[in-house]
């Protein structure tokens, strides 16, 4: 009977070890990566994949995944990043997909105290119990400083050909993979949006300040500058022309929670949304938004298209003294 494992592989160096050191004990792998909203570097698992030569599958969020991020049983990082509780929904994902491809065991690239959030040693035990993998779970770059998983007990993984790292170190990961002739060895990439402090303040903000946000309203996040106009508006403002042509995208989408969307007419400027009631007074504030993000305008003539539901019309907007000192705002997400 073969050995096979499902490995998770991010494109990182740490994932790509973990496959290349099952394929070293000739177990086959498949590989599966997962998606969010926030993720970035998504191309980066593909080109691992083709190196290794390994089969890969990508999964994505349900929306479930947007409840732990509004509300995480283990808590925040730093930012908004749910680590503990993103690890335990990716590995329950592994573990259907380990039943659907009949492999025996799950692999992780993991390692003990390399992530303060969620590589701890307990944070490790929690993730392997709540995602119900348990002892199927086994992590090779830090197999040693763990208990014996059960493919290990089995005799479906040589234990001894296992590792010992602990800690954030890359030297000795690096020399691993030129050993074990990895070619091309990825640089950091910059990870989860979430884990960034200026992106968690617009989590944080949509959470608590709008409750009944869903998909749309997080998928938004990712674009423009966010001005808090009162507790329950917001404005958004493109910061360059394909933040604008997304923005006006995202408006036209059915499950799209801006109720305007504000183009300049005869001058040259940002793409402005607002979510919220679209007030006269929150217009006025978004239009005075798009004059001071623009350039070479005479605010004096300046004219607004505002389309809201099936109806556009054109506004004269005036430059609100307060828009234009941005830390005199209401509030800047």
């Amino acid at each position: 009977m073969s050995i096979r494992c499902v490995a998770l592989l991010s494109g990182g160096l740490d994932s790509m070890l973990a496959v290349r050191i099952m394929q070293e004990q000739r177990v086959e792998v498949e590989a599966l990566n997962f998606k969010t909203l926030f993720t970035c570097c998504q191309d980066q698992s593909a080109q691992a994949a083709r190196d290794l030569g390994v089969p890969l599958t990508v999964v994505g969020q349900d929306d479930d995944y947007l409840d732990l991020v509004r509300a995480p049983r283990f808590g925040y990082g730093k930012g908004a990043n749910p680590c503990v509780d993103c690890r335990i929904y990716m590995f329950e994902k592994a573990r259907r997909f380990m039943h659907e491809v009949e492999a025996q065991f799950v692999v992780s690239g993991e390692i003990i105290g390399q992530r303060p959030m969620s590589q701890k040693r307990k944070d490790l035990a929690v993730i392997s119990h709540h995602s119900g993998l348990d002892e199927l779970l086994l992590r090779p770059l830090s197999a040693k400083l763990l208990p014996p998983t059960l493919p290990e007990r089995q005799g479906l993984v040589d234990r001894e050909q296992l590792y010992a790292f602990n800690g954030r170190a890359r030297s000795g990961l690096i020399e691993l993979a030129k050993r074990l002739g990895l070619k091309d060895i990825p640089t950091p990439s910059v990870g989860c949006a979430l884990t960034e402090r200026g992106f968690a303040r617009k989590v944080h903000d949509l959470i608590q300040l709008q409750p009944t946000n869903g998909r749309w309203d997080f998928e938004v996040l990712k674009f423009g500058r966010h001005f808090r106009f009162d507790a329950t508006t917001k404005i958004i403002v493109g910061r360059n022309e394909a933040e604008n042509e997304h923005l006006s995208y995202l408006h036209k989408l059915h499950d799209a929670s801006s109720t305007a969307s504000l183009t300049p007419d005869n001058f040259m400027g940002p793409t402005s949304l607002v979510i919220g009631p679209s007030t006269d007074e929150a217009i006025s504030f978004a239009g005075g938004l798009v004059l001071r993000y623009s350039k070479h305008v005479n605010s004096d003539n300046a004219v607004i298209l505002v389309a809201q539901r099936d109806e556009t019309r054109r506004i004269r907007a005036t430059a609100d003294p307060s828009s234009r000192d941005i830390q005199t705002l209401s509030g800047v997400v």
